[in-house]
């Protein structure tokens, strides 16, 4: 056995609670090394009458490891654990701090996970595993009240450009919400609605009031209202890292310097504030001028922010909120954040922009998820950009399932595209059948997806601002294909449990491979998809269970004949199988 590749550490993603009863383990170890795992776990204070081993599983792998996991119900919500490592008649005891062939005589240098407090269990709302979310870039979404458009509106469908408007509201998005419906969308996540400068509203000036362009506090009630009607909730975008330039206290120590009350509610280096060699006096998002970084850890600015993140949810009724550039603001704001937050709304979703590995945001006192951009790197090199195989891309979402405890995965904000990036079909130059094919993957994988607007209907789209651009609503210039393509995955997705929040496993994902094979499962709903990313047809062979299987997809009946399949895929075809259990 390789015994500097094995780990395992308590809390984080290795050893939690996943629920007010039940406590997940697991290990690291190299990959392919050991042919058995065990956790010998019991009761420190009741050791010889509940001391057991647990069979542990091997849930994921990546490039270098495999990492296996398992589950404990205590009795008295405590246990005192270690592992037993097999490597064929090779066994190895594992202790927290060493590696002994002989079983421990007793458990006091074990591992310990001491207790299960209920106010330490991480439980984001249960709700988010069924959503299926539509992200709403208001300002080009849809113009439904032309008298409060921007004086130098210009005509709906113009190129986009950093500093031009078109006129999109709110009341536009509540004129469209039969689109949302019937699509099947169950959650809308808002850039930011208030009072700015900018088109895209990250520039805040009035945290406290809907932008006049947008509406007001009751055109948003209203949109709010709405949603809820239709089974959808709405979560907005909190800017809590910047200001905008004409933010009230910002102004005031543009005006005043050193003698402003308020100038202690940024980071500034040097007065007068200006710009030297495109670098502000003041910390600001990116060196952009127009956006001050707040001082979140000053007693007034965190009285104002989190009084701002309770106002919405009490006011309007809003179901969450979407934080912008989360990992730039302290740790102690967003506990403190989400303690506002759930005492006003305990079902409110929190969820975090953050474009890296985010373990340290997730340890359940801070976000529910984050915005899942290593996924969508792993998605688009696969399937679109190809730079990765079949391979590769399991071991790339190996990594990523390993990363976080099971219940932030279940919520995890899975998106392709966004404000931020190029669109979809853009990248994948124009080949729906590629975007299908991650889009299918995207919806059948744990976590929930997000569809950037107008994506549905085949909008494109490169970088800001061009993937900014006025959401498309003549029906001759949408395609209806590609919508009923959506709308039938998010039902597919909807009908069965085991696709929200079964087991993940790859059946096949080979070396230089371009299929893939995987399952999802609870309990009795057992799902196989099948992907075929070449162009040219394949076939998969596959051991299952014996049973009836049918293509959700087309209807079609399919024997596993002694439990082997064998289902031959067109170029850039799949299948969704599911198990007939009768």
């Amino acid at each position: 056995m390789l015994l500097e590749a094995v780990y395992h550490r308590p809390r984080l993603n290795w050893s939690y609670a996943y629920d007010h009863n039940t406590i997940h383990l697991r290990l690291r170890a190299k990959k392919g090394d050991l042919t058995e795992v065990f956790a010998w776990a019991g009761d420190k204070y009741a050791w010889d009458t509940t001391k057991e081993l647990i069979p542990m599983t091997l849930f994921t792998s990546d490039a270098m490891f495999d990492y296996w996991e398992c589950e404990s119900v205590p009795l008295y919500r405590r246990l005192k654990y270690g592992f037993l490592l097999q490597q064929g008649q090779e066994r190895i005891w594992m202790t927290e701090s060493d590696f002994q062939k002989e079983r421990p005589a007793n458990p006091n240098r074990l591992f310990e996970f001491p207790y299960i407090s209920r106010g330490d269990v991480f439980t984001p709302p249960a709700w988010v595993k069924d959503a299926v979310f539509y992200q709403i870039f208001p300002e080009r979404f849809a113009n439904g009240n032309p008298g409060i458009s921007p004086d130098n509106v210009e005509p709906w469908g113009g190129t986009p450009r950093p500093d031009n408007f078109f006129g999109g509201d709110l009341q536009g998005v509540i004129d469209h919400l039969d689109h949302l419906t019937e699509l099947g969308i169950t959650g809308i996540y808002f850039t930011p609605v208030f009072t700015a400068t900018t088109n895209h509203k990250y520039d805040t000036e009035d945290y406290m009031q809907v932008d006049p362009h947008f509406g007001d506090v009751d055109t948003l009630k209203r949109l709010v209202d709405a949603c809820h009607e239709r089974g959808i909730r709405v979560l907005l975008d909190a800017v809590f890292n910047h200001a905008g330039r004409t933010f009230a206290p910002f102004v005031d120590v543009l005006e005043k310097g050193e003698d402003s009350e308020y100038k202690n509610w940024f980071h500034i280096r040097e007065y007068p504030l200006q710009v030297v060699n495109n670098i502000p006096t003041y910390d600001a998002f990116a060196f952009e001028p127009l956006m001050p970084k707040l001082n979140t850890e000053h007693p007034e600015v965190k009285e104002y922010l989190l009084k701002v993140a309770e106002y919405w949810i009490k006011e309007v009724g809003i179901d969450g909120w979407r934080l912008d550039v989360a990992n730039e603001v302290d740790h102690e704001f967003w506990r403190d954040f989400r303690k506002v937050v759930k005492r006003a709304n305990p079902e409110a979703y929190i969820l975090g922009e953050i474009w890296h590995e985010s373990a340290p945001w997730l340890e359940g006192d801070k976000f529910d998820a984050v915005m899942n951009y290593p996924f969508t790197d792993a998605v688009l090199d696969f399937f679109v950009y190809g730079t990765l195989d079949a391979e590769g891309f399991a071991h790339s979402i190996g990594r990523q399932l390993s990363r976080y405890p099971l219940q932030a995965s279940e919520v995890a904000f899975n998106l392709l595209d966004s404000h931020d990036t190029a669109r979809l079909l853009t990248v994948a130059e124009g080949d729906k059948n590629v975007m299908k094919l991650a889009a299918l993957f995207q919806f059948t994988f744990m976590g929930t997806p997000c569809i950037y607007y107008g994506d549905e209907i085949g909008m494109d789209g490169g970088g800001d601002p061009d993937c900014r651009k006025c959401m498309e609503w003549d029906p001759e210039r949408q395609d209806r294909n590609l919508f009923n393509f959506y709308r039938k995955l998010i039902e597919i997705r909807g009908s069965h449990p085991a696709l929200r929040t079964g087991r993940f496993t790859f059946l096949e994902a080979s070396a230089g491979g371009s299929k893939l094979a995987y399952e999802r499962s609870l309990g009795d709903d057992l799902i196989i998809v099948l992907i075929n990313t070449e162009e040219t047809v394949q076939t998969f062979r596959l051991d299952v269970q014996e049973r009836n299987w049918e293509n959700l997809w087309t209807g079609e009946a399919i024997h596993a004949e002694r439990g082997k399949l064998s289902l031959r895929l067109p170029a850039y075809g799949f299948a969704v199988l599911q198990a007939n259990m009768s």
